[in-house]
This record gives C-alpha cells, sequence and structure tokens, in this order.
C-alpha cells in the first residue's frame, strides 16, 4: 500500500492462474453513474491489459460487452474483466449500478470473495448502496471504498471520506479511514484545482501522477506537516485490528511502529473484513498510461483483499438432499461450480459464466448439472449430464481460451444447452448442488402479445430462453387473464427484455395492459330460467331447467344442489344440468370473470323423451345461471394482496399516506432492525401495479417488498361500473 512493488501483465493474453492463491476476485459496487466500468477501464490499463487508447488488440473497449449497454448508455449485466498485476490474475466483477439489475448484483457478489465499493465525490452515497453495504457486512464479505470524480468541479474528497466514514463506519467509526492525502495541482480555467498527486499515511512517500505515471517522491515538509493527524488516527485503527496484542502499547509508549508491520496488519485486517480502507481513484488522461490512485487500488486488491483459499467451506448436498462433507477451494477435490451468469452469443449459443469452487474444470469433459428449483418462476429444475464445451477468458467482446479452471477461478464455458444461472456443476459420478443465493422478486408485471404470427410461432422459445438467462424474471402463463406476463424488477429491467427479444431472439412483441384475475358472484338470491327447444326435421333439442342462485361466504367456490322430485329432470340429464352451469360459471355472467361463492339449486324442469340429450340440458343450465344474472345484483370480486414494506424509519410516514392513497389497510408496523421499520397492509392487487416502481420514489431506493394473495373481496361500486364499461367496449 504504497511500498509494494508492482508489475504489469502482457496486453493480448489471458491472464491465468496456476494456484488459487494467486487468484483475487474483487466485485464492484456503487450506484448508476458512480463511475465502476470507467474505473474497470482505468484498472486494466494500469495493468497494462489494454493499450494507451483504452483498447483492447482488436480495438474494441474492454467495457464492450453487450449492444444494448451501449444504446442504453449504462451497464445492465454482470460482466467479467481479468487483468494480472504482481503476478496476481486479478478477477474484475463490474456490475449495474441501477436497482432494476440488483440481481447481476447479488451474482458478482456470490462470485467475488471482496467487494469495492465506488462512490462519486460529487454524487455522494445513495440509500441502495447503504443496503448493500450492510448486506455485505452480514457476511462477512471484506470491503473497501474508492472515491471516484476527483475532477467534478464541486468534488471534495476530504468531505466524502467523511461522510464514507460516516455512514460506512456507523458502528466502527475506526474502521473506515483513508490510506492517502489528496495533494492538489494548479486551478485550470474554471478555478477547480485537479488532484495531482497521492500522500502515503504510512509510507510518507508522494505518488505524483502529474507525467501520466506514477513517479515516487519524498514530500516537502508543508506536505508532511498535512498528514500528522490523520496518519495517528489511521495507526491507532490498524493497531485496533492487530493480533498483536503489545502493539498498541508499544505505540502509546512512544514506539515507532516498522511500517511494514503496520502494512502487514493492515492487509489481514482487510482480509478478515475488520478494517474498510478508503482509497481514491482517477481515469488516466489521454495518452496517459496510468491513472490516478489505479496503482494503489491495485496493490490493495493483490495485498489486502484475501484469495479464494479465504473464503469459508461450502455446504452441498446431493440433488436428492442427502448431506455431503463441505467442499473447500482445493483443485484437487470434487469439482463443484456454479453457473454465476447466462447469456446468449449469435455464434457460440449459450455462454454459462461460471465461478469454480472446488476441484478443476476442464474442456470437452462431461459434468454433472443441478438445477435450482426456480419453478415457479419458469425455470426447470436440473438433474443431466452434459458435454461442456470450450473454456475461455472474457476480455470485452473477446474470447481467450484456456486450458483448465482451477478452483478459485472464473471463466466463461460454452454449449452448456440446459445449464441456468444458479445451476451447479460437479463431476457426473459424484453430482452435487449448492444452495442458491436469495433472488430478488421480480414484482413488476408486464403482459405482452405477440407483433404478428410469425412472431407467435417463435415467442415460446424466445421466453423460455430470456427467463432462462435471468432467473430475476418470472413468466406466468394467466389461466384467468389469457395473458402471458413477464414479472420484472422494474421499467429499465422490462425495457432490456424487450430488447433482448427482438435483438437477440427475432420475437417482436407488444406490451399490452396488465390485468388482474377478478372474480364475479351474486350480491342476493335470485332464479333463473333456462329453456333450449329447437326443431328443425329429425331429432330436435328439447331441455328446460330452473335454478335458484344464492350467495355463500368467500371461498366457497360453486356448490350444485339437486331438489328435483317427481323425474321432472331425468336422473341422467341432472350431471349435464350441472356441467352448464359450472362452464358458464368458469366464463362469467355480467363483465367476464369467474362466477364463485354461490349455491345453484336445481328445482324443476322439463324433458322429452325423444329430443332431450346431455348437450341440450348444459346448454339450458347456463341459460338458466344468466337469466338468473340478468335478475340480480352481481358484485365484481377484486384480488386483495397482503403487502410488507420494509424502508428506513424516516420514510414510515410517506410509505403509509402512499398506501392510504391506494384504499390500503395498514395492519400493523413492527421495528425490523436498527433504523428500519415493516408496514403490514392490505390492498387491492389492482393499486399495487406499478408499486414496484413508485415504493422506489417514495422511499427515494431505500424500499423493499413482498407481496402475497390474501383473498377476494368486493370492488367498490364506482369501480366496478368503470371495469364493465371498459368490459362492454371490448367485447
Amino acid at each position: 500500500m504504497g511500498a509494494t512493488s508492482h508489475q504489469a501483465g502482457a496486453a493480448g493474453r489471458a491472464p491465468t492462474a496456476d494456484r488459487p492463491s494467486s487468484l483475487r476476485n474483487v466485485v464492484l459496487v456503487g450506484h448508476t453513474g458512480a463511475g465502476k466500468t470507467t474505473l474497470v477501464e482505468a484498472l486494466a490499463l494500469t495493468a497494462g491489459a489494454v493499450n494507451r487508447a483504452g483498447r483492447v488488440e482488436d480495438g474494441t473497449s474492454v467495457s464492450d460487452y453487450d449492444e444494448i449497454e451501449h444504446r442504453q448508455q449504462r451497464s445492465v449485466q454482470l460482466s467479467l474483466v481479468p487483468v494480472e498485476w504482481a503476478g496476481i490474475k486479478i478477477n474484475i466483477l463490474d456490475t449495474p449500478g441501477y436497482a432494476d439489475f440488483v440481481g447481476e448484483l447479488r451474482a458478482g457478489l456470490r462470485a467475488a470473495d471482496a467487494a469495492l465499493f465506488v462512490v462519486s465525490s460529487s454524487d455522494g452515497i445513495d440509500g441502495a448502496t447503504r443496503m448493500l453495504w450492510d448486506e455485505c457486512a452480514a457476511v462477512g464479505m471484506p470491503r473497501a471504498i474508492v472515491v471516484t470524480h476527483l475532477e467534478a468541479a464541486r468534488a471534495d474528497y476530504a468531505q466524502m471520506a467523511t461522510v464514507c466514514g460516516e455512514i460506512f463506519g456507523a458502528e466502527d467509526p475506526d474502521a473506515v479511514i483513508p490510506l492517502y492525502l489528496p495533494l492538489y495541482g494548479p486551478p485550470g480555467p474554471d478555478g477547480h484545482a485537479p488532484v495531482a498527486s497521492l500522500l502515503g499515511l504510512l509510507s510518507r512517500r508522494v505518488y505524483d501522477y502529474t507525467s501520466g505515471e506514477r513517479v515516487e517522491r519524498d514530500p516537502e515538509p508543508a506536505e508532511l506537516a498535512l498528514i500528522s493527524d490523520a496518519r495517528s488516527r489511521l495507526i491507532e485503527g490498524i493497531i485496533a485490528e492487530s493480533e498483536d496484542e503489545s502493539l498498541m502499547d508499544r505505540y502509546l509508549g512512544g514506539e515507532e511502529i516498522d511500517v511494514k508491520t503496520l502494512v502487514d496488519d493492515l492487509e489481514r485486517a482487510v482480509a478478515r473484513g475488520g478494517f474498510h480502507p478508503v482509497l481514491m481513484a482517477a481515469p488516466a488522461a489521454e495518452g496517459a498510461r496510468q491513472g490516478l490512485g489505479t496503482v494503489e487500488l491495485l496493490e490493495l486488491i493483490t495485498g489486502g483483499f484475501p484469495s479464494p483459499l479465504e473464503r469459508a467451506a461450502v455446504s452441498v448436498t446431493a440433488p436428492d438432499g442427502a448431506e455431503r462433507p463441505e467442499v473447500t477451494c482445493d483443485p484437487d477435490g470434487p469439482l463443484v461450480a456454479e453457473v454465476v451468469k447466462t447469456s446468449s452469443d449469435p455464434y457460440v449459443g449459450r455462454v454459462s459464466l461460471v465461478r469454480v469452487f472446488s476441484g478443476t474444470l476442464r474442456p470437452e469433459e462431461t459434468v454433472h448439472v443441478s438445477g435450482h428449483g426456480l419453478g415457479d418462476r419458469g425455470h426447470e429444475d436440473h438433474d443431466v449430464d452434459e458435454r461442456i464445451g470450450s473454456l475461455t477468458s472474457p476480455f470485452g467482446k473477446q474470447q481467450r481460451t484456456l486450458t483448465q479452471v482451477i478452483a478459485g477461478d472464473l471463466a466463461c464455458v460454452a454449449k452448456l444447452t440446459r445449464a441456468e444461472t444458479g445451476d451447479t456443476l460437479s463431476a457426473k459420478d459424484r453430482p452435487l448442488l449448492m444452495e442458491p443465493w436469495p433472488m430478488p422478486d421480480p414484482l413488476l408485471p408486464l403482459a405482452i402479445a405477440a407483433h404478428s404470427k410469425a412472431d407467435e410461432d417463435k415467442l415460446s422459445q424466445g421466453l423460455a430462453r430470456l427467463v432462462a438467462e435471468d432467473p430475476t424474471m418470472r413468466l406466468e402463463q394467466n389461466p384467468d387473464t389469457h395473458q402471458v406476463v413477464l414479472w420484472c424488477l422494474g421499467e429499465a429491467h422490462q425495457d432490456v427484455a424487450l430488447e433482448r427479444l427482438r435483438s437477440r431472439y427475432g420475437v417482436q412483441v407488444d406490451p399490452v395492459p396488465h390485468k388482474v384475475s377478478l372474480r364475479e358472484t351474486f350480491g342476493a338470491k335470485a332464479a333463473g330460467r333456462g329453456r333450449h327447444v329447437k326443431q328443425s326435421g329429425g331429432h330436435g333439442q328439447f331441455a328446460i331447467c330452473e335454478i335458484e342462485v344464492e350467495p355463500l361466504p368467500p371461498g366457497s367456490g360453486i356448490e350444485f344442489v339437486d331438489k328435483v322430485v317427481g323425474g321432472a329432470v331425468p336422473r341422467q340429464f341432472i350431471p349435464s344440468v350441472e356441467k352448464g352451469v359450472r362452464a358458464q360459471a368458469a366464463r362469467g355472467v355480467a363483465a367476464g370473470h369467474p362466477l364463485v361463492d354461490v349455491r345453484v339449486t336445481l328445482l324443476d324442469g322439463k324433458a322429452h323423451s325423444v329430443d332431450s340429450s346431455d348437450a341440450a340440458f348444459q346448454t339450458a343450465g347456463a341459460l338458466a345461471l344468466r337469466e338468473a344474472a340478468a335478475e340480480a345484483r352481481i358484485h365484481l370480486l377484486e384480488p386483495v394482496a397482503e403487502l410488507c414494506v420494509l424502508v428506513p424509519d424516516e420514510y414510515v410516514g410517506p410509505v403509509m399516506s402512499d398506501l392510504a392513497g391506494r384504499r390500503g389497510r395498514v395492519v400493523g408496523t413492527e421495528q425490523a432492525g436498527a433504523g428500519r421499520t415493516e408496514v403490514r397492509a392490505e390492498i387491492p392487487e389492482i393499486e399495487i401495479g406499478r408499486y414496484a416502481v413508485e415504493l422506489r420514489s417514495v422511499s427515494h431506493g431505500t424500499g423493499r417488498f413482498t407481496r402475497a394473495y390474501a383473498r377476494h373481496e368486493p370492488m367498490p361500486p364506482q369501480i366496478a361500473d368503470k371495469v364493465r364499461e371498459q368490459a362492454e367496449k371490448g367485447s
């Protein structure tokens, strides 16, 4: 960290590692616009993976992953950029910052062993980033913070470092401390003085980037005077995390602690997740070789972040649930790998990004694919053998061939036609299954219809491939509304889904208004007579039945009672009447929604010895129910959801007001950890179709919610009238 020798990797070849100790897997976390992708490019340049123009040898950028990302000007998927520094292979996982793509972020957290939180010095830290910090803390993931956008006119590194300490170090302020202080160059035309050099608090050396490459020098006396207080605080924070209990007494006694001892203790504390250094970084100027702070960042990653060997053992089971011993990061151990991302390539087909947790993966071998049980989202369970294709290391749009992938490493696997995100790969003679990581629930519906007959023919296959790539998406074929619905995480997620259907799978679809599953019921007792009499030569059709319909309590369904006396309706035709009644109830009697919670009693009828038939009495039963409905008051029933909203305490009031405006009934609140409250409410589903988007606005991106079906209950008359009017217009 200011005193480590460094060595760049060679451009044009795939970095490799022959042992897990030579690997580092780090995920970049931060909100949209924080500068994660720009930082990845800067690190790749400093590590020698790209040329001074920021290009790989084919002329493309290291950040060229997806055409959709180019069009939308934001990251929408997890991407891997491997680089090499000081003999260490670093797998950098760049994640989308937008909340709609949190599934990609969680996949990155699963694949990584440490997290680098990227915060903008001009934009601050949003609520979603704070929650992700807490999420990483809960599992003990090592973390560091890098401050970007130092070139912005309103950038203030000192202020942002303080904010990082207050927010990320809320429980332990001495665990979030800067390692360097900025030294500023002459002001530009706008009066803003850019950061030109870094002053190492431990090494007491200046790292000057004004030439385009890092040059180390001694500090001036005035510069050295700047670090006294900051250096003391840093040393005390490091010593507090040291395993050497005598170190604090020696330091307080006036002993000058050796810098190497401090650096070693710092690196151990970072790797354990007990200390979270704050650094800064900026992209290289045009034609420059290194961006400000990028060398220091690479030194932290290689020296301070843990190798895969330091990751806790992984729990596995057999595919049938039988217990199996935990696996550790051992290249000679049993094969256990996990698909953390699935994508499609127009030339090679499905490509799976895989993290190997144990064993060694080799090309052209047969592996066992164990499924992850997301059947409720349209994903199949898997328990099959597959032959894998080539193993490659991605770099921008390139795929560089690998001969093997050892435990702890990541790579792309071609031609796994059945494996999906979250699936486990293991030896075919020793199948194993990892517990999948938690996936966010998609709660924003998108109803779609094929644009043309040609699209309709391809729609099913296109949707299957789409959801295979994205486990945060759920496919629903609604039996009540007969709509095809994609459940997504937000509007941007919807846009990407539609674009992928069009551009990757050649399927054009049109969004249509989403319908909720309404029901109908009788508001009072009513009677109806069904008469189906026709004569047109030969056998005719003759059936008459009289029924009475009365409402039942919610959840009763359809009850059919036979009270015919004297054989007015022959016994063999009574089931026919019931069949016709139930068929009409399924079609609805007012606005085309299924009829529920009624008792239909067959009272009387007439039959003909020749012309009566099963079909005639089915028709008569349906006609009788429709006539009863025409004389009765029909209630529309709407589905009501149980909603649990988790928000910071300061947003409880706005959330409850918003729910009240949606006809919601708050049924309780309770504390859900420090500074957070769970609000429980019952609310009509028709009012929360876009709640995934609207809660984000009300809570400034910090709210989460779950929903579950509770029951159907009567819809207010004025709203029911509008629904009926719309049904009549559509018929």
